[in-house]
């Protein structure tokens, strides 16, 4: 029996697997739709997109670096114990490299770049089918300068730093590691002071005027010396929440700006740190069970 290509898409559209699992399945099933239906749940492909549902809060961030072109990048699945594992991280560093070579725009883009002669949506798909756990494929980062960039991943991705500095000078490359490894342990979120929105500036101090007013010792204090005291009380704002500010890690009586010096200039930096701001999934073991019992039965 013959089919079509709106036969294809429609299959696809019924199962939710990729455009050349579908076409192989109406192949091998001579073109009949319920029975290439059957055959794409044999091959564990359509239940893939039964999963899309589930929450994936689980999963690593990883970095690839090629040339100029630095990527960090989130994938997440559903348990702690596949995110550890080595078909995982192939996974992620597979994305990584798709995501250097194209420079996709977002994560809708990347999903439609080709990968192994499909998307990589669809090799998502396939490969949720294969792990057993919903994937996705969360955020990504993408670095392209003349000077360096440096990664580092730490606890095998709970997170990702990626850092681009310029004038880089023979011999530094250890201290523009030691800027990786501040970032990821003291989470800055600014480079410098001047990068702080003004907006964000103006909360912090109207949280520190009002904390402040509530003090019985500043009651007879004038609004405008209380202005004055918050102004020189921002240096602590900056050195816990800009880079440059913050106190080196491996030496507290230096600033990280004075480690660096003249080595190299910092021109921008990300930090993932995987699930952050997701949900996380909730349900105890009794309760899985019991669903997956239930659907069973269905």
């Amino acid at each position: 029996m013959a089919f079509t290509a709106q036969d294809v898409k429609d299959l696809r559209e019924k199962s939710g697997a990729g455009m050349l699992d579908c076409k192989k399945a109406l192949v091998d099933a001579d073109g009949d739709m319920e029975k290439a239906i059957e055959l794409l749940r044999e091959r564990g492909i359509a239940k893939a997109v039964k999963k899309e549902g589930r929450i994936a809060a689980e999963g690593a961030v990883g970095a690839y670096v090629c040339g100029g072109t630095g990527v960090l990048l989130e994938v997440n699945c559903e348990s702690d114990f596949v995110s550890r594992g080595d078909k995982f991280h192939a996974i992620l560093d597979k994305v990584a490299k798709i995501v250097a070579e194209n420079k996709p725009s977002d994560v809708d883009a990347l999903n439609a770049c080709a990968l192994d002669g499909a998307t990589v949506k669809d090799y998502i798909t396939g490969e949720t089918a294969v792990i057993g756990e919903k994937i996705s494929i969360r955020r990504f980062e993408i670095y392209e300068t003349e000077g360096k960039i440096e990664t580092y991943i730490h606890m095998g991705g709970k997170v990702g730093v990626m850092v681009e500095a310029v004038n880089v000078t023979a011999g530094s490359e250890e201290t523009l590691h030691d800027v990786a490894l501040q970032i990821a342990a003291s989470k800055p979120l600014y480079l410098l002071p001047a990068d702080v929105p003004a907006e964000e500036l103006e909360k912090e101090k109207k949280i520190m005027l009002v904390q402040m007013q509530n003090d019985p010792k500043n009651a007879s204090k004038p609004q405008a010396i209380l202005e004055k005291i918050i102004d020189g009380k921002m240096g602590k704002y900056y050195s816990e929440n800009c880079l440059m500010e913050q106190v080196f890690v491996k030496d507290d009586t230096q600033k990280v700006s004075q480690v660096i010096g003249n080595k190299f200039k910092v021109v921008r930096f990300a930090r993932f740190e995987m699930g952050e701001g997701l949900e996380k999934k909730s349900e105890n073991l009794q309760d899985e069970v019991a669903k997956q019992i239930e659907a069973m039965k269905k």
